[in-house]
């Protein structure tokens, strides 16, 4: 996989402790378990995020994975798009190598599936992510927390915390979707669906 520059990997969510513990706010999650990995803190950044620099996964014979700054914008979901575009500009990384992590309603609670583009499928944080880079061709990472039970309105559902039957099953969605993450920016997208998405 090429490196020609750090990747940045940025994980959606809202801001203090109320909502924590939100499905909306497992693609931070995913980042602050990345963090955890690699034994870095988040820090404040100017760019209304907080970041850290890293080396995520490992490459061939041991050796560290490629250079990424992993961050979760510090506003709310809806506002994500000008802390990512700073960010980009900041660290002077491509939009090719942009990692987006969020939840994602059309996917079964558990599932994590990576893709390059496409639609925002109602999700606000990608909308506004969208719309501040004027483009959708960044990479995704896709994690499913399910539809809504009976009527429940998705807004509602995603800004509800984990179910404890979910919370049970919460660390092994995350281990899966960072080493998604890692894959992904070790061995390029497509290698890297082959892996993830084949049946366990």
């Amino acid at each position: 996989m090429t490196d020609n520059g750090p990747w940045l990997v940025v994980g959606l969510g809202n801001p203090g402790p109320a909502y924590a513990g939100n499905r909306h706010n497992v693609g931070a999650m995913v980042v602050d378990e990345l963090a955890r990995r690699t034994g870095s803190a988040l820090r404040s950044h100017k760019a209304r995020a907080h970041a850290a620099q890293v080396r995520l996964g490992t490459g061939a014979g041991g050796v560290p994975g490629p250079a990424a700054v992993i961050a979760v914008p510090s506003g709310y979901m809806n506002e994500s798009g000008g802390p990512v575009s700073s960010l980009l500009r900041f660290f002077s990384v491509p939009v090719e190598l942009l990692v987006v992590v969020h939840d994602e309603l059309d996917l079964d609670s558990g599932t994590v599936r990576l893709k390059r583009g496409g639609g925002e499928g109602g999700h606000n944080g990608l909308r506004s992510v969208s719309s501040s880079l004027g483009t959708r061709d960044y990479h995704r990472v896709r994690v499913g927390i399910g539809r809504p039970p009976g009527r429940m309105d998705a807004a509602d559902f995603v800004l509800r915390d984990f179910s404890p039957t979910e919370r049970r099953e919460l660390p092994f969605l995350l281990d899966d979707a960072a080493d998604a993450v890692e894959e992904l920016v070790t061995v390029g997208l497509l290698d890297a669906q082959q892996r993830v998405h084949a049946p366990r």
